[in-house]
């Protein structure tokens, strides 16, 4: 029995000498580092306007048209005047005919009051078989800018030729004395007539083709 409890005293001494075992330490864990990479928010782009093309088309402004007297038979068309010249003679273009007379003729391009070349004579043919006779209408305008214009005048029927040919001779004092310009444009026209005096159609005016004058230049 004394034997015993000194084993047992042993053993308890044995078991206080030991080291004691440290209690285990919690471990920290180690922070996570995450990088974040803001980018700088960039300004939207607007969008660059595009261009308005803009097309501007600019008329060409009409000639300010004259104006037009009317001789009593007839309403006139305004026409330009194309010749040809041939021995003296001045042959204007059938378009100002417009198909009503052709062939229409001057003896020249001026004639005078008191002056060398005293007459003219205008010829034309009937391009329609309607008309019998012929009348012719004139009037003057200033010369050379045509800005006013005395009333239409008849200076009555041509004289028949034969054939359909119709002529009249003018002389400086056929011409009104209160249309008389010095110098002035002598501007006509010619209306064909049917037998019983009826219009049946006109030329077109004859324009700054002819001269008047009242004396020499």
């Amino acid at each position: 029995m004394k034997r015993l409890l000194l084993i047992l005293l042993a053993v308890a001494l044995t078991a206080c000498a030991a080291p004691a075992t440290p209690a285990a330490q919690p471990v920290a864990p180690e922070p996570v580092v995450v990088t974040v990479v803001v980018e700088p928010t960039q300004a939207p782009q607007q969008p660059q306007p595009e261009p308005i093309v803009v097309t501007v088309v600019v008329e060409a402004s009409p000639a300010p048209a004259q104006p037009t007297a009317v001789p009593p038979t007839q309403a006139p068309v305004v026409a330009v005047a194309t010749t040809a010249v041939t021995g003296g003679a001045i042959v204007v273009d059938d378009l100002l005919g417009k198909g009503v007379f052709k062939n229409i003729t001057l003896s020249g391009n001026e004639f005078s009051l008191r002056c060398v070349t005293r007459e003219l004579t205008i010829t034309a043919t009937a391009a329609l078989i309607d008309i019998t006779e012929a009348e012719l209408f004139y009037r003057t305008r200033d010369y050379p800018q045509a800005l006013y214009d005395s009333p239409w005048r008849s200076a009555g029927k041509m004289d028949k030729l034969g054939n359909g040919v119709f002529s009249m001779k003018l002389t400086g004092e056929s011409v009104n004395p209160d249309a008389r310009l010095d110098p002035g444009w002598f501007e006509f026209q010619i209306v064909g007539l049917n037998k019983g005096g009826g219009r049946v159609d006109a030329t077109q005016k004859v324009e700054q083709l002819v001269v008047y004058r009242i004396n020499c230049p």
